[in-house]
This record gives C-alpha cells, structure tokens and sequence, in this order.
C-alpha cells in the first residue's frame, strides 16, 4: 500500500475498503448522510483530547477526523463530484484569498483586524458564487451544534450595533426568562403546552449563550467542564456510597445530597 505515513497510503486503503467487488461491506454500504454523524463525532473527541491535553490521543483523534474527509472525499470521487486533491486545493485557495496580509499586500494590525478583513472576503467570495442574500447573518450554517449558531448570530447582529453595551442587561434579560419559564411551569396546563416551554427554554438558553459571549467565555467549553465536574463528583459519590456498603439508588435524595456536598468538601480540601 506504500510508506503508513504517505497521504497516498490512506488514499489507497480508503479506495480498497470502497472497491464494489472486494471492499468491506459496511464501508459499502455508507453514504454522506450516514458518516457525517461520525465525522461529527470525531471532531468532539479531537476537543476531548484537547481537553485533557492528552497529546498522544490527539494524534489518534486527529487521524480519525482525516479518515472521515478521506471517506467523503472518496465518496464524492466515485460520482465524480471531486476527488481529494480537489479538496487540498479548495482549502488551499481559501486560505491564501483569506490572508492577503501574509501572502498579499494587505496590512493588518492585530488580530481582530484580521478577522475582520477575513468576514469581508468572505461575503465577497459569497456574492460572487452568485449568493443574493444580504443580511448580516447571511452564511451561518444550520448544521451547527444549536449553542454554536447562537453564538455566531449574536455576534454577526452586534456587528450592526445590535447588541447590549455590557453584562448588567444581560443579566436582566436573564433573569427575566428565568422568570418566563418559571411563570409556565406554575400554570396549571403546562404539561398540555409543551411547545411553550419549549420556546422559553430556548429563549433562556439563547440568553446564556450570549451571557457567555460578553463574559468571552465559550459555551460548548464551559458546559464540557461543567459535564466533566458532574460526572467527577458523581462517580465520586458513587465510590463513597460503595465504601460505606450502600447503592446510590436505594438511598434518599436528602442522603445523596449529604454526599455530594461530602464531595464537594473533599474537592476543596484537596485545593
């Protein structure tokens, strides 16, 4: 197949796994549709390893998230859409039309700057593949995780001016759909109208992540470290309950708490 760390070698071993005649079945049997749920995958487990600065995994990680543009890339070749060298090229277009300060005679002075010459060649790059659409938030993809579009339209409208001066009304705004949602579970017929909570949940969570955006503070990175601390002190919990010969399920919610707050105790003694 030649050299393992040749791009050509995987480039061949995806084509193989591929081959109609010959090739793995399950790999036969995926289409984009079916793998962009993986490749979707594959880019969170390269964040956990981030994370965890674990640069070993990364390494590993980084090379399951090639394989799934390989698999696209394949895919796309036996229909004759493109193939990957077309991808490389693509990319590498992009980034030299997008840093003209480096490769160009274009100046920018700091980084913000930079991206905001970057968002400008972007929406020509739009108008010119013949986009007509002229809002600001023009381009923001639908396919995004929820938390992360809210965060990008956000930040589009606040170019515009559209947009709270500091935290204190955001902390307002938070408190009032706090109290929207609040006010709907207190309403006698609140499990009949599910899609109205639904919608001031939304709203309450849209506030957070713009919360978030004033703070500077990445919502996704801010959840995987609170999901990270739950899941700490909750196995933590786990191992005490064990230790003292009981099952967390057949304790009672007051002696759970006794030992989430034991937990708690012991994380900051351990500071």
């Amino acid at each position: 197949m030649g050299e393992p760390g040749d791009i050509g070698t995987l480039l061949r071993i995806m084509a193989r796994l591929r081959d109609p005649h010959d090739g793995c079945p399950w790999d036969l049997q995926q289409d984009f549709s079916s793998i962009a749920p993986y490749t979707i995958e594959e880019a969170y487990e390269v964040a956990d390893a981030i994370d965890r600065n674990d640069l070993a995994d990364l390494k590993d990680e980084l090379g399951d998230l090639l394989l799934q543009v390989v698999f696209h890339a394949q895919m796309a070749s036996e229909r004759g859409a493109f193939a990957f060298a077309d991808v490389v090229a693509a990319i590498s277009g992009k980034m030299l039309r997008r840093h003209p300060h480096v490769f160009g005679d274009a100046r920018a002075g700091d980084a913000g700057e930079v991206v905001a010459n970057w968002e400008q060649i972007k929406q020509r790059e739009r108008a010119d593949a013949g986009d007509t659409d002229g809002s600001a938030l023009a381009g923001i993809a639908r396919g995004l995780p929820e938390w992360q579009r809210a965060l990008k339209l956000q930040k589009r409208a606040a170019r515009t001016g559209f947009d709270w001066p500091d935290v204190a009304p955001v902390l307002d705004k938070l408190r009032e759909e706090i109290g929207e949602v609040q006010a709907e579970f207190e309403t006698a017929a609140y499990s009949d109208n599910h899609a109205r909570l639904e919608d001031e949940i939304g709203d309450l969570l849209f506030v957070c992540a713009n919360l978030a955006r004033h703070a500077k503070v990445d919502p996704g990175s801010a959840l995987r470290r609170a999901n990270l601390k739950f899941e700490r002190r909750f196995r933590a919990m786990e191992t005490l309950a064990a230790a003292r010969g009981q099952a967390m399920a057949a304790l009672d919610l007051e002696q759970q708490e006794a030992l989430w707050q034991a937990v708690k105790r012991d994380e900051k003694d351990a500071l």
